[in-house]
């Protein structure tokens, strides 16, 4: 690896969700690699894409990443951009009861600048005894039983403005990403 690159991963935003926002892993990969990142690889269908990068500042590179992805489709994806260090610290603040087996849904939610913020929890207003949600900078931590999701605030929560500024990875991805990220 070149000296002073960073180790990232973008999270990028309502891609391959319910035949909406068709993009081929193969051509992000193209995208991202004429931006001049290097390392790219994919993970699964819905829009992580690892790269490398000499740019220090993830804001700026999620700007710039929305704005090629938006002249290449014809739909605005959102980028959230962790680097190795954030995803690390992201895992380690998984709640270590949390097994992600069949009766529990678990989520990390990751926040994007315009909404990440401690009185995110006042907006959504989680229902005590049906979910359970915790913030740290950046992201959310989401559990909720498979027999109450449909009484969970994450069902209402898909219609509202909020949601637009958040990407939502399950509770095996985000693992799978900190994984990934440690063998860069």
């Amino acid at each position: 690896m070149k000296r002073g690159l960073i180790s990232y991963v973008a999270l990028l935003r309502g891609i391959n969700v319910g035949g909406n926002g068709l993009v081929k892993m193969s051509d992000l990969r193209t995208i991202f690699e004429k931006m001049g990142f290097e390392g790219v690889r994919t993970y699964i269908n819905s829009g992580n894409v690892f790269f490398r990068a000499t740019e220090r500042d993830p804001r700026a590179l999620e700007q710039s990443i929305e704005r090629i992805l938006a002249k290449a489709y014809s739909f605005r994806p959102k980028a959230a951009v962790r680097s190795k260090r954030e995803i690390a610290a992201v895992v380690k603040g998984i709640p270590a009861d949390w097994s992600g087996g069949p009766e529990r849904k678990c989520n990390v939610i990751f926040l994007r600048p315009a909404i990440d913020s401690k009185n995110i929890l006042e907006d959504l207003k989680p229902k005590p005894g049906i979910e359970e949600v915790a913030y740290k900078p950046g992201v959310l931590y989401w559990s909720a039983l498979t027999s109450d999701l449909t009484k969970s605030t994450m069902v209402k929560l898909s219609r509202s403005k909020l949601y637009q500024e958040m990407t939502v990875r399950n509770l095996n991805t985000a693992k799978k990403l900190h994984e990934i990220m440690e063998a860069m």
